[in-house]
């Protein structure tokens, strides 16, 4: 059933505002989508009626923060088709991709072995691993893109045919290009040259828009974040096959996460709990169980149905516009909602400066991609990125606006 956009908007607070009297339309939800009045009623809820700790107390108020907390676990879970001994909440996706490099990679790799990654990572999934690369002197390999902004799948099987590659590091769909990976057909070129290899993906661009079933995936590890599908700030998850997540060991270390501690010992939590040390995110918790119900109400298939068709409007509406360059695929079944792009002549802080002047919203500079940038030939780009509370009506603004900062700016 398509999404009725005029009534949902209604759910969403910060929609309402106006900007110097002109009309919000925001486009930056790949940074952080807004929040409905749902999830803000949870958090509230938890703190006005159960704040408490939870695991701890054998009291009402313990038990209903235990249980909200939990709650959160088994609905992401079912979510993105997992199991809960596998969910460990972090606070955000980078916690996640590095609590991944601390308590696997940094554990199993070395001198002489190899993690594959891409050159159109966010910081976040590439970083941790190279930090983990300097101290242990175990090699990094990069997947390059093809002139449309997808992975190069054949240099990806060159640079695993030798079998030394024992870890994958890759975006489901890239926050730049849009790009939407193929990470089970990664997975299997991975472990073809090598069986034992653990694929771990960033997908924080895909929980909010994509369907996704981290079992048919077929991979090892997956990070995302609550603040880009409606929930809150502050809390994320790295979901893990529980098998191996039962291999690892936790890197942050105190309450909570232990079964028993003596004076020079200690004996580990189950899993997941033994990777989440200390009083945990109980209200987003309760407020990333809000989101998560919100938006299977609407239905993933209904919201990626909903984003693609805007996005291709987009892709129209932008490359109708003279000396507007738009990169990534144009096709828009591996095509998220992210489209970055460059106005001639103009500097894209100029481009984000003057559409806010009119109440539009976009992200501006490198995106935390700073590998990618350099293989675009671009220092930043402006980047627009509809989602499922956008229509059709948010894009005359977008579009204005940058004809306004092309005849202001442009020389």
């Amino acid at each position: 059933m398509p999404i009725d956009v005029p009534t949902l908007r209604k759910a969403f607070p910060t929609l309402a505002r106006e900007l110097d009297g002109q009309r919000l339309v925001y486009l930056d939800s790949a940074a952080s989508s807004q929040t409905p009045v749902a999830v803000l009623d949870a958090m509230d809820h938890y703190y006005r009626w159960s704040r408490s700790n939870v695991h701890r107390g054998v009291y009402t108020l313990a038990e209903e923060a235990t249980d909200l907390y939990e709650t959160a676990r088994t609905d992401l879970a079912r979510f993105v088709d997992a199991d809960p001994r596998g969910v460990v909440f972090t606070k955000n996706a980078t916690e996640a991709c590095n609590l991944m490099a601390y308590a696997w990679v940094r554990r199993n790799l070395g001198p002489g072995d190899v993690l594959l990654t891409t050159v159109m990572e966010h910081h976040a999934n590439l970083v941790p691993f190279q930090y983990a690369a300097g101290d242990l002197g175990f090699e990094v390999r990069h997947v390059p893109i093809t002139s449309d902004g997808l992975l190069d799948m054949d240099a990806a099987a060159n640079l695993v045919a030798d079998g030394r590659v024992r870890f994958v590091a890759v975006a489901h769909v890239s926050n730049v290009l849009g790009t939407i990976n193929d990470v089970r057909g990664i997975a299997q070129l991975a472990r073809a040259a090598r069986e034992d290899a653990v694929v771990h993906v960033d997908g924080t661009q895909a929980v909010p828009q994509l369907p996704v079933s981290f079992r048919e995936l077929g991979v090892d590890a997956y990070a995302l974040t609550g603040h880009k599908m409606l929930g809150p700030t502050g809390i994320g998850a790295l979901v893990v096959r529980p098998e191996l997540l039962e291999t690892m060991q936790p890197f942050l270390a105190g309450g909570e996460m232990i079964r028993d501690v003596t004076l020079d010992s200690v004996t580990w939590n189950e899993i997941p709990h033994r990777f989440e040390a200390g009083t945990p995110m109980i209200a987003e918790a309760a407020g990333l169980s809000a989101a998560i119900r919100f938006l299977e109400e609407l239905g993933m298939d209904a919201v990626r149905a909903h984003e693609e068709q805007l996005t291709g409007r987009l892709l129209e509406a932008l490359t109708s516009i003279d000396g507007v360059t738009v990169h990534g695929p144009t096709d828009l079944t591996v095509r998220g909602g992210a489209v970055s792009f460059e106005v001639a002549g103009v500097h894209p802080h100029d481009v984000g400066a003057m559409l806010s002047s009119k109440g539009v919203c976009v992200r501006v500079g490198h995106h935390c991609t700073k590998p990618l940038m350099r293989c675009l030939g671009v220092n930043a780009t402006a980047r627009a990125s509809a989602y499922l509370y956008n229509d059709t009506d948010d894009l005359p603004p977008l579009v204005e606006g940058i004809e306004a900062a092309r005849a202001f700016f442009a020389r």
